[in-house]
Formats: structure tokens, sequence, C-alpha cells
């Protein structure tokens, strides 16, 4: 069985998981032991593995992860989870990337009841609305006491697929706090636009 073993502590985000992508494309390894030392990176890489087709599994070293993948063994490629809502009626997708909790500039407080309105009013884009984006500050709005969680909640149930900047998360000590979307890094990001039609940024 071919194992490969690569440490990937001390990266920034999103270079954990372009090294794995590196090593499964180029070596393509039965078993693959990703280290890591941070839990955004430990799931950004889990769930990376596990669209390659990897059956994962994690452990906690001291302040380390270990995420080790095998390949084969009945599994396949994993595709990547399309929660969106496809018809013929939806022209063209759209992904809205909101980089804070406050929209506009001058008064904090009317920023954050018109980025709640925006938040709230984004179902009126309906099936065109593809992906949601949550990056630096904007991350805080995905968080156990925003007050927009509901209509987060909402949003994805309906099929809109929300994507939290891990690296984001962290830096606000905020990982364990967030209870909507997935956990991501910028490679998803970066692919998220070129797929999209249409890139909205707040």
């Amino acid at each position: 069985m071919s194992q490969k073993e690569i440490d990937c502590r001390g990266l920034d985000c999103p270079a954990p998981v372009l090294k794995t992508k590196e090593i499964i494309e180029q070596e393509k390894p039965e078993k693959l032991t990703v280290i890591v030392d941070n839990e955004a990176a430990r799931q950004n890489v889990t769930r990376f593995m596990e669209y390659q087709g990897f059956n994962v599994s994690a452990s906690e070293e001291g302040t380390d992860f270990h995420v080790t993948g095998h390949a084969g063994e009945g599994a396949a490629p994993a595709a990547k989870p399309e929660k969106t809502i496809e018809s013929e009626e939806v022209k063209q997708k759209i992904m809205v990337m909101v980089g804070t909790d406050r929209m506009g500039h001058g008064d904090d407080e009317l920023g954050l009841k018109l980025m709640v309105s925006f938040l709230k009013t984004l179902k009126e884009m309906g099936g065109e609305l593809w992906r949601l984006v949550f990056v630096n500050n904007g991350v805080k709005m995905t968080i156990s006491d925003s007050e927009v969680l509901p209509v987060l909640e909402e949003l994805e149930k309906n099929g809109v697929y929300i994507l939290v900047c891990g690296t984001c998360l962290t830096h606000f000590n905020l990982l364990e706090k967030k209870m909507v979307g997935e956990t991501t890094n910028m490679l998803d990001i970066v692919t998220a636009m070129q797929l999209a039609d249409k890139v909205v940024n707040i």
C-alpha cells in the first residue's frame, strides 16, 4: 500500500488543502495522513479528502490533528454537495460575498440594521442565489448570537449553499460558535467565483 504523510503545521489557509490536492493528484497514495495544527484546517482537509473519495478519520495528538484518508475499499469520489435549486427558470448563478457585519460607512448601528435587512431580503433573489460566502467580519453573522441566524438557516434549508471562512472564524475565535454554513477555505471560495455567473461583494 502506498502511504504518504505531509506536515502542514504552521501553514496559512488554503495551503494545507493545496498541498493535499497536489499529493493526491501527483502521487495518488492509497493512504494519506495530513498533520495540521488548527481546527479550521482539520475541517477543510477532511472535507477535501472526502470529496476525493477517501474514507477519512481524524485524531487529536497534543495540539495537532492527524487527518488520515484511505482510498479504495469501496470508496468512490464523492460529488461536492449541491443544495442549490436547479430549474429551467434559473438563468444565472449569483454568488454573494459578505465581508462585513455592517453595510456602508458612518453609523455602525444603522449599518447593522441595513445588513440585517439585506440578508433578510436576499430570499427575493429566488433560485438565482447560488452561494452565500462570509469572510472577515462577515463571519460574525453566522454565529450563535447573530440576529440573522434564523434567516441564514432558512436560506440554507431552502437550498442556498453557505460558505464561512475558517481562517476568519479562527482569527476571531468564533469557530466553535458557528451555527450555519460550511467552514471553508480560500480554494473553495476562488473555485466558487469561477463557477458563478455573477459575484456580488458586500
